[in-house]
């Protein structure tokens, strides 16, 4: 017997004419959204107040129980945070655009990967937020709508989290559960020792200090905190960060005392993952460290944990207490080798789809 061959991305479709009054049915296509944490889509008090309530309401992100966290919440985190982050976020607003620059960068990695896909033209790429605008389920509404029929899920974090990878696929999945004809969905898996990523953030720091005319004693290797609450319950967020350094500094050839992984961002008043990035920067500047660097290999797009918690706050720390020479090394944002990492997770993902 002979077996029919399988159908080509051109062929792939529905054959033959459809009944009368049948729903229109679109081309098969296969869908990639690309998914990064969020951003308020303003600085004002209003607009920072509504992207903090979803943020902080997150179970996820939260874990606190309910009863004792939302009095909070609401009786005090919402009526004084908004205006403290919203100063903040001014200060790295992309004034040419008029929003923050994580939507800038996320926006620009998926017209960037979809003409790098060009040579699958049955291929749809699209964008989308955790937290505020694009929703995850309104874009997911599109791609189907599109005629995607299958769609692979990039919640855009190399490290693996409760807090960042899980809620992301959380909030699709229950997207989905509304949906009577629902896509396949694939969920991009963590990519902290992926060779590509890895080379990547080698490289960008490489090709950043050669353009310093000083030379750093010091490289820190700043990655977004969690509760060490979360780690002592599985999650494995703080191994892969610890590998990811690992890997990137047996790449660049250093020692351990000159590549150190730290952990910022901490909220509230319970203990974080540890060394501190903030306490690192004082204690090495006390001491006498004169030049560092810091990159945050953690995430894809600079945005206001990198921008202001780093190149500003940090480099604030270091010069008060006696440094002398602060860098801040870029994210990979929407560059040629940050783009190299996203397509080469993609087109793993891609296959047996196209």
């Amino acid at each position: 017997m002979n077996t029919p061959a399988p159908l080509s991305e051109e062929t792939a479709r529905p054959l033959g004419p459809l009944p009368v009054g049948h729903p229109r049915v679109e081309a098969r296509k296969v869908g990639v959204l690309l998914v990064n944490l969020g951003t308020p889509d303003a600085t004002d008090f209003r607009s920072m107040r509504r992207y903090l309530r979803e943020f902080l309401s997150d179970r996820r992100v939260i874990e606190t129980p309910r009863a004792i966290w939302l009095p909070i919440l609401y009786g005090i985190v919402l009526n004084t945070r908004p205006g403290r982050v919203g100063k903040a976020y001014q200060t790295i607003w992309n004034k040419d655009l008029d929003e923050s620059y994580l939507r800038t960068y996320t926006r620009n990695q998926s017209d960037r990967l979809a003409e790098a896909l060009g040579d699958h033209p049955t291929v749809k790429v699209d964008w989308a937020m955790r937290y505020g605008q694009p929703s995850i389920a309104d874009k997911l509404e599109a791609l189907k709508a599109a005629g995607c029929d299958r769609i692979v899920l990039f919640p855009l974090y190399p490290q693996y989290a409760a807090a960042t990878t899980a809620t992301v696929n959380d909030k699709a999945f229950q997207a989905l559960m509304k949906m009577r004809w629902q896509p396949a969905l694939r969920t991009v898996p963590p990519y902290h020792d992926d060779p590509a990523y890895i080379e990547a953030i080698a490289a960008s720091i490489e090709a950043h200090l050669a353009t310093l005319d000083w030379e750093p004693e010091i490289v820190l290797s700043s990655f977004h905190g969690i509760p060490q609450s979360y780690f002592d319950k599985g999650d494995p967020y703080h191994c892969h960060c610890m590998k990811t350094a690992r890997l990137v500094r047996e790449r660049l050839g250093w020692s351990k005392e000159r590549f150190m992984p730290t952990f910022q961002s901490r909220f509230g008043p319970e203990e974080w993952l540890q060394p501190y990035t903030d306490k690192t920067v004082e204690k090495l500047a006390k001491e006498g460290v004169k030049r560092i660097a810091v990159i945050n290999p953690g995430f894809v797009s600079d945005c206001l944990e990198t921008l202001e918690e780093i190149a500003g706050e940090a480099a604030e720390i270091f010069h008060h207490n006696g440094g002398e020479h602060f860098t801040h090394i870029p994210c990979l944002n929407d560059s040629t080798g940050g783009m190299d990492v996203i397509e080469a997770v993609v087109r793993r993902e891609l296959q047996g789809w196209v």
